[in-house]
């Protein structure tokens, strides 16, 4: 008699215990918010609205005293929405994950523990390799808002202060251009009938240039853009809906446009170093009175003649046109840029508790993931890599390996 052959075993046919995928253990998630140190910066990450969603979603948050007091918030509100304030940035540096502003300063980098989490700006063109080093030796995993993108390569943190900070250009060349500012030569920004309409300038086509052009075309202002990308002049010109004069940069259209114009608005820098997009000469030649913004001026500048100003002395006449050239413009609206930052930042700390731990959270959101630089001390961006000479690790070989 042939035996028969079963495609399972004895043991194979008895009854087996049930496997359940388990979700991992959740961390404590444990934020830190410091009192930013710089003078121009008075914004705050979260706001007490966020605090309160966030500390009701298992985070606890550390806020050090009167860090949210430039932007109008006060401790007692962050308090009632359930952080805990504390007297010292010892105490905020001992939390896993940092939120702030600004880099961190030479005294935050010594506070902050091995290993942490920081979520902040990297402003890279200012950072120097002792810096970079500082973090990489701590192993400190490090985001930076300003590589944070969706995947619509919309910049979410980039765009928006973009768009605060190309809007406040023309807001605060209509009030330099008043009879407030003592140099201002009385002129009011729009298009009043009878009257010519105010003449502004941009050079560029960022996301800074495009709110500027859109902003003072719907004040009635009479706008011209320079910029070398078509592709962005096109972009412009469809979003403001109406024919404007754009240009690529030609030095003698750019110097026909730079003499007649009332205000002339920056966003771009040159692509070398000895030389700026307007030079020295082509300022001599504008008008009296005439208003530089410069919002590139943290970057390098676009007019030769711009020096780095403040807050607080935010202008300099120099061959009788007025120059403002403050770094960080979104920092005079710090209540306003606080609810974007807020805004941005706390949907993804909170899609982050339900992957237990930030790490994972890193592993499995792109929009994220592309904002980190340093993973556990290891530079993960190209660009950083290449601009201070440090090895360069792919991210994606990293988390899953």
């Amino acid at each position: 008699m042939n035996k028969i052959n079963y495609p399972f075993s004895k043991e194979q046919l008895l009854p087996q215990e049930e496997r359940l995928e388990l979700n991992q253990i959740k961390k404590e998630f444990i934020i830190g918010v410091p009192k930013e140190d710089e003078n121009n910066e008075k914004r705050i990450c979260l706001t007490p609205d966020s605090v309160s969603y966030l500390t009701s979603n298992d985070f606890r948050i550390f806020i050090e005293s009167g860090a949210g007091l430039g932007s109008n918030f006060s401790d007692l509100e962050y308090s009632e929405a359930g952080a805990k304030i504390v007297n010292s940035k010892e105490e905020v540096y001992k939390c896993s994950l940092i939120l702030k502003i600004a880099p961190l300063t030479d005294l935050e980098i010594n506070l902050i523990k091995p290993n942490s989490i920081l979520i902040s700006a990297l402003e890279l063109k200012k950072q120097s390799s002792p810096y970079i080093t500082k973090l990489i030796n701590k192993k400190i995993t490090c985001v930076a808002f300003e590589f944070i993108e969706e995947d619509d390569g919309y910049f979410p943190v980039s765009d928006q202060l973009g768009d605060i900070t190309g809007q406040a250009a023309v807001l605060i060349s209509s009030e330099l251009m008043s009879n407030v500012n003592s140099n201002g030569k009385g002129l009011f920004l729009g298009n009043i009938s009878g009257v010519p309409p105010t003449e502004i300038v941009i050079i560029g086509s960022d996301k800074i240039a495009e709110a500027a052009a859109l902003t003072a075309t719907r004040l009635g202002a009479s706008v011209k853009v320079f910029s070398n990308s078509i592709f962005k002049l096109n972009k412009i010109q469809k979003l403001i809906g109406n024919p404007i004069y754009s240009s690529t940069i030609q030095k003698k259209q750019l110097l026909k446009a730079l003499m007649r114009c009332d205000v002339a608005i920056g966003t771009i820098t040159s692509s070398t170093s000895s030389e700026s997009v307007i030079s020295e000469d082509m300022v001599l030649k504008m008008k009296k009175g005439a208003i530089i913004i410069d919002v590139s001026i943290d970057t390098g500048g676009t007019f030769q003649t711009s020096e780095l100003t403040s807050h607080d002395k935010s202008t300099f006449v120099k061959h009788d046109v007025i120059h403002y050239c403050v770094p960080n413009i979104p920092s005079r609206y710090s209540r306003t840029s606080s609810l974007c930052l807020s805004n941005v930042i706390t949907p993804y700390l909170v899609k982050s508790v339900k992957f237990g731990s930030f790490e994972n959270f890193i592993r499995n959101n792109n929009s994220f993931k592309k904002g980190v630089y340093l993973y556990n001390g290891l530079s993960t961006k190209m660009v950083l890599s290449q601009i201070l000479d440090i090895k360069y690790n792919d991210i994606n070989n990293i988390l899953w390996n």
